[in-house]
């Protein structure tokens, strides 16, 4: 008598090979431009394009060099940490060059065969992105400190750097944001979305942010790209700084560059579920309480709860 415990498994058959009549699908997708696209983009020759993931190999490495105990090797000694931030260092920027080389061969087609140029001109870009790294240091580690001072439940500062994403997330941005001043706008976002990916903080790259800057918990924050943000700012989860309207040309297509987004003063604290929108100004210290949605400036020092909103639409319209 056979057990119910035991079942005899039988290998399945492996499927036979099918095939497909796929010719015409092939040379579809591999078109560098669609149709739809031409109006809007000009025709690609076959150059190589950037990669997200050399991107994410650099922002590690930059990472390392500034950090080589937290994210590099924990157990350097005094001469080793040199060569290390070194070494580290050349292959960051060595694959950076690349990298901007690869933009502007995209973004300028016509100047493809000028070799030396590009080189000449992403070894520039590079240098200068270098010499920044030191101011980096200084504002992350800024950013590292508020966010130990502005959460009791921070141990020390070693865990605000393993564990925050507020701190992720402002690493990327402020690696991103140079770039995106040195010209390199198209890496910059691709940065910029790498972090919003990994930490569901999106902060655009064109977004000014000063030093001791703190996201508390931070998932669902957007920044969009013409913000100010001042020094010792802290925000919580939700908040968006967005824009109100998007100004249109005769032609109806958006205008783009145009200061849209909040300045936020030195000192502000805006908590969590927050929409401010348009270019207003929230002034030096003063405190956005959560869910409010704002559409004005608002003074130094001030305190916008979502019931003293409440109040101002309601005898807005009982003026009416």
């Amino acid at each position: 008598m056979t057990s119910d415990r035991f079942i005899t498994f039988t290998s399945s058959p492996v499927p036979r090979m099918a095939t497909w009549d796929l010719d015409d699908v092939i040379t579809a997708l591999s078109e560098p431009r669609r149709q739809s696209f031409q109006s809007w983009s000009p025709e690609r020759t076959h150059v190589p394009l950037p990669s997200r993931e050399v991107l994410l190999r650099i922002v590690n490495l930059l990472r390392a060099a500034l950090f080589p105990f937290h994210f590099g090797n924990p157990d350097l000694g005094e001469t080793s940490t040199r060569y290390f931030v070194g070494h580290t260092l050349n292959e960051a920027l060595q694959l950076l060059e690349e990298q901007i080389r690869r933009e502007q061969y995209l973004i300028q087609p016509e100047c493809q065969w000028q070799e030396q140029q590009i080189k000449a001109q992403a070894r520039a870009t590079v240098q200068a992105f270098a010499q920044q790294l030191p101011q980096f240091k200084t504002l992350l580690e800024s950013d590292v400190v508020a966010a130990y001072r502005g959460d009791p439940a921070a141990k020390n500062l070693d865990e605000v750097l393993f564990c925050y994403p507020g701190i992720t997330a402002i690493t990327y941005h402020r690696i991103a944001h140079a770039l995106y001043c040195l010209h390199s706008s198209l890496l910059a976002r691709m940065i910029a979305e790498i972090g919003h990916s990994i930490t569901g903080i999106d902060i655009h790259p064109g977004a000014s942010i000063g030093q001791g800057f703190f996201i508390d918990h931070g998932t669902g924050v957007v920044i969009g790209e013409t913000t100010i943000i001042g020094d010792r700012v802290r925000i919580y989860q939700a908040v968006t700084l967005g824009a109100k309207s998007f100004p249109r040309d005769e032609s109806g297509s958006l205008v783009k560059g145009h200061a849209r987004h909040p300045v936020i003063e030195d000192d502000v604290v805006i908590y969590s579920g927050a929409t401010i929108l348009g270019r207003v100004t929230i002034g030096q210290a003063a405190t956005i309480g959560g869910n409010v949605w704002l559409t004005r400036s608002v003074p130094p020092g001030a305190f916008v709860s979502q019931a003293q909103v409440r109040e101002e639409i309601f005898d807005a319209g009982a003026g009416i």
